[in-house]
């Protein structure tokens, strides 16, 4: 065989191979050249029928709307007039109601609640039950066809950077039905909050972190997965000049977890220890107390009275005793003693650790129910 055509064989060949090449990244040419679209398969779905979305250049637009109508603004009425706004989502129906999910601080001190769809339409709101230390109410409106329920998902199965989204109200009816995004940047962050319109922080809270922006008006809306389920309920930011994007969230299984008893107008039973306290740190108000404590104390709550017929008195507790454990868990001030007591419930018995004449002691209290504020 000569040169020449051994030469135009292999160009043959090489012609077939190149053809057959450029066949595939026509026909299948997303994967490498087409248009350009890089996807990302979605979470993985916990909600009932639920299907995964597709994330991709165009967005979330897939997710958004299989939520986008479950998401209100809730505006909070005093003497007739507009007095707050927060955001909810509907969470239940039955014939007759949806059920709305939002935060308490939403909704606290109303006089009258009213209900604003993605549809524009404004429902009357009732109030069914709310509870300040888990920051949730349920509000029932008669139901609409402008209403669907958000799917509830499950805020354990996200991992860090997963992406999330939030629908809701910033700065009130103006710019409801927002959309923001981020990624889920921390999880059980434990958050010292206040209750009351205090300054003193008074509660701890287990929550979810996010960048995604939260402002006024987005509290008690959803933090949605990728899938548009809901894995958190908007809650709070850190508000400092030199903090941006960390908003918090109420995982969702807890929330859900309260949920029977508020939608049924019942407060929820918090366990009580039968002491009023102080901080080892607050040194001017136990001086005023009569107490004084050394500098190598340890963190924890000083008791500065004990109620009658409480377990706390049965169990010899006495003034100027620092509880630094409760169950075996530090305690290193009121927040976080409320927090790891209020994972009880009254009648339930737990190991108190204090320290009393320098001396570290441990007693076994039966928690009582906590007195209706």
């Amino acid at each position: 065989m000569t040169n020449e055509k051994i030469k135009t064989m292999l160009l043959i060949i090489v012609s077939f191979v190149i053809g057959g090449v450029l066949t595939y990244v026509i026909i299948d040419g997303n994967h490498f050249i087409g248009n350009g679209t890089t996807t990302t398969v979605g979470a993985s779905c916990s909600a009932k029928n639920c299907t995964k979305v597709v994330v991709d250049e165009s967005g979330i637009s897939e997710a958004v709307e299989k939520v986008y109508d479950a998401v209100v603004l809730v505006q909070n009425y005093q003497q007739g007039q507009v007095a707050s706004t927060g955001t909810g989502f509907v969470y239940k129906q039955d014939e007759k109601y949806d059920y709305i999910m939002t935060n308490q601080h939403v909704v606290a001190s109303n006089e009258e609640i009213k209900v604003v769809t993605s549809k524009d339409e404004t429902l009357e709101g009732k109030v069914l039950g709310g509870d300040s230390y888990i920051d949730i109410a349920v509000i029932r409106v008669k139901k609409s066809e402008n209403l669907t329920v958000a799917p509830i998902g499950n805020s354990e199965d996200s991992k860090l950077g997963d992406f999330v989204f939030t629908i809701g109200s910033p700065l009130g009816y103006e710019y409801r039905g927002s959309v923001t995004t981020g990624h889920l940047s921390g999880k059980d962050r434990m958050v010292s909050v206040s209750t009351t319109n205090s300054n003193s922080e008074d509660w701890v809270m287990r929550v979810l972190q996010t960048d995604a922006a939260i402002n006024p008006g987005n509290s008690g809306g959803p933090l949605l997965n990728v899938n548009g389920e809901v894995i958190g309920v908007n809650s709070m930011k850190l508000v400092e000049t030199e903090v941006e994007g960390m908003g918090f969230a109420i995982p969702i299984e807890y929330a859900v977890s309260h949920i029977d008893t508020l939608e049924k107008g019942n407060k929820i039973e918090w366990p009580m220890l039968g002491v009023s306290m102080l901080n080892t740190t607050d040194v001017m108000a136990l001086y005023r107390e009569g107490i004084s404590i050394s500098k190598d104390t340890p963190e924890g709550v000083v008791i500065i009275s004990v109620e009658n017929g409480t377990g706390a008195k049965d169990a010899g507790l006495q003034k100027g005793d620092i509880i630094t454990k409760i169950s075996g868990n530090e305690v290193t001030n009121s927040a976080y003693l409320r927090y790891e007591l209020y994972k009880h419930k009254p009648g339930d018995t737990v190991e108190v650790t204090y320290i009393r004449d320098g001396k570290e002691k441990t007693v076994k209290v039966k928690l009582s129910k906590l007195k209706n504020e």
